[in-house]
């Protein structure tokens, strides 16, 4: 009884062993497994994000025509000024000085027309007693012409020499907000050097720079959404204008949107701006990283009907989104490999369905 038994034992280990192996040998001729992702269109939103800045409507840089020292700076950053007013004054010591020079000729002129008028109506009166000749009254009466003319002369240099004067006083060209004054009380400035910076009181806008290849696909109108950076706060706006200018410096283009509603956006502050191009029904979308030479000839691979890998050109839109948008070369039902670094073409695979980040 003992000896059965113990042969039953036997064979059932032998019997469990050769399953063992049985089970390895079929696994470990078992094609690897790969990761992969079956294309089905759908609908999805071509965006472009971009960082602008919040801008007054209108944004003046106010410059001294003259160089000097700055005496007086009457406003400071975060002032509210009206047109006019006057924001600093230079040093103008010369300019001073020949203003009252001018005055002083001004002054000489006129006492020296009132001579001229008093001599010119005491040989008139005596022209008409019959006591003075036509030739002293002539003389008299161009004598009082020259006078009075140097008189205008005296007086318009007096206010060239004023105007001059208040050049040196630099005045707000608008009504709005000071929004950037770098420079300080003594500081001596050249011409043409900006003094102050002022923002229009009408209203704000947001300003970004766009790539130029991207900005081609920028129109008024378009929709966009929008927080202040550091906020999840959304507000919506809208695309007001795309500048045709590109900076030479930058390659970007500037573009202008508008806030909806009111934000209470401050001048300066930075804005996270998503603008929806156009939305792309049909449109396939896998993940960059199962792109291969993206840049030189983008290409997958993609798992064929007997799990054979295959390499596939593809064509890649030319887009800054997350994924790969795929203009040609994938339909749907494919499937892709999502790490195709990891196997090669021609090699037999055991797919596994993975969902891509949309």
């Amino acid at each position: 009884m003992m000896r059965a038994t113990s042969r039953l034992v036997g064979f059932l280990a032998a019997a469990v062993l050769a399953i063992a192996v049985a089970a390895w040998f079929v696994m470990s001729r078992r094609p690897p497994e790969v990761a992969i992702a079956e294309i089905k269109p759908t609908t999805i939103e071509q965006a472009l994000s971009v960082v602008g800045r919040v801008r007054p409507l209108e944004l003046v840089q106010v410059a001294s025509p003259n160089s000097g020292q700055i005496v007086r700076l009457l406003h400071d950053e975060g002032d509210r000024v009206a047109t006019g007013d006057p924001l600093a004054v230079v040093l103008a010591t010369v300019e001073q000085a020949q203003t009252q020079v001018d005055v002083a000729r001004e002054r000489a002129a006129r006492a020296a027309a009132a001579e001229a008028r008093l001599n010119y109506q005491r040989v008139k009166t005596l022209y008409d007693q019959g006591f003075a000749a036509k030739a002293a009254l002539d003389a008299a009466r161009a004598g009082l012409d020259t006078a009075q003319a140097n008189v205008a002369a005296a007086s318009a240099g007096v206010r060239a020499s004023a105007e001059r004067a208040q050049e040196f006083v630099i005045r707000a060209p608008m009504a709005g907000v000071v929004l950037f004054r770098p420079i300080d009380n003594g500081q001596v400035v050249s011409a043409g050097q900006t003094l102050f910076e002022l923002g229009s009181s009408t209203g704000v806008e947001i300003r970004a720079e766009v790539e130029e290849v991207y900005a081609d696909a920028l129109r008024p109108g378009q929709v966009a959404r929008a927080a202040l950076s550091g906020s999840s706060t959304i507000f919506p706006a809208r695309v007001t204008e795309v500048s045709p200018r590109i900076d030479s410096s930058t390659g970007g283009r500037s573009v202008r949107l508008a806030a909806e509603g009111d934000q209470g956006l401050s001048p300066g502050r930075s804005v996270d701006v998503t603008i929806v191009v156009r939305q792309r029904p049909g449109a396939i979308v896998i993940p960059r990283a199962a792109v291969l030479d993206a840049t030189a000839a983008p290409k997958v691979h993609v798992v064929d009907a007997g799990d054979i890998v295959r390499a596939r050109s593809i064509t890649v839109a030319r887009w800054p989104s997350v994924n790969a948008i795929v203009e040609s070369g994938l339909r749907a039902g494919d499937r892709v490999v999502l790490e195709p670094a990891a196997v090669k073409p021609g090699a037999q695979v055991t797919p596994v369905a993975a969902e891509p980040d949309r």
